[in-house]
């Protein structure tokens, strides 16, 4: 199958950042939204993980008539009842669920002084990262890929890498926050680069045949 270039479906740069630097081993030239001349935007309403990077990469493929990678990915907090979860890149304009936390230097930080307030003297501060990943070639076939990787949640932010909730997610057997971690050392246990890792080795299987 003829697969040199794929549309990475995201407007996030640190989410764009991470997944070029993983899927070089893929040999196919990555695209970005902003490649693309027109713009579309794609709301992800759906209540998995899952069926929001199905959506996002159907109505992406379909659309531009390229192949897509869509992902969602989020972080689930047992003491908070598995959220913020899909609801994480917005969990601070989130009313239902713990009120709005105002937004000061930018979201990512407002997500994070909102977990930390909810989760202020929880004892059980187990977590988990998700990812789930398809890749949507337009009116032909589908596949996704997943990732998990599990930590815990620190009392305060730590480190000055990564993106998202990364300075207060400190994975099992680590004494380092993900933002603390150099993103090769990051990419090599997180649940992204292990979605990542099992599509690359779709992408290969599909370019052979």
């Amino acid at each position: 199958m003829k697969l040199d270039k794929i549309l990475l479906a995201t407007t996030n740069k640190g989410k764009l950042k991470e997944f070029k630097h993983l899927l070089k081993d893929a040999e196919i030239q990555i695209l970005s939204l902003q490649d693309m001349p027109q713009k579309i935007e794609v709301v992800e309403d759906r209540p998995t993980f899952l069926e929001n990077a199905i959506k996002k990469a159907k109505e992406y493929a379909l659309f531009y008539k390229v192949p897509v990678i869509a992902e969602d990915a989020g972080l689930e907090i047992d003491a908070l009842g598995g959220f913020p979860g899909v609801y994480s890149a917005r969990f601070f304009s989130l009313k239902e669920f713990g009120g709005e936390e105002p937004v000061q230097d930018s979201t990512d930080r407002a997500n994070i002084l909102k977990v930390l307030r909810l989760m202020e003297g929880e004892k059980n501060r187990t977590a988990r990262f998700v990812s789930n990943i398809v890749l949507y070639i337009p009116e032909e076939e589908g596949f996704w890929t997943e990732g998990y990787l599990y930590g815990e949640i620190t009392q305060s932010p730590l480190g000055e890498g990564g993106f998202g909730y990364d300075p207060i997610f400190r994975p099992i057997d680590s004494e380092k926050t993900l933002a603390q971690l150099s993103p090769e050392e990051k990419n090599r246990i997180s649940h992204r680069g292990q979605a990542v890792r099992k599509l690359i080795k779709v992408i290969k299987q599909l370019k052979n045949e």
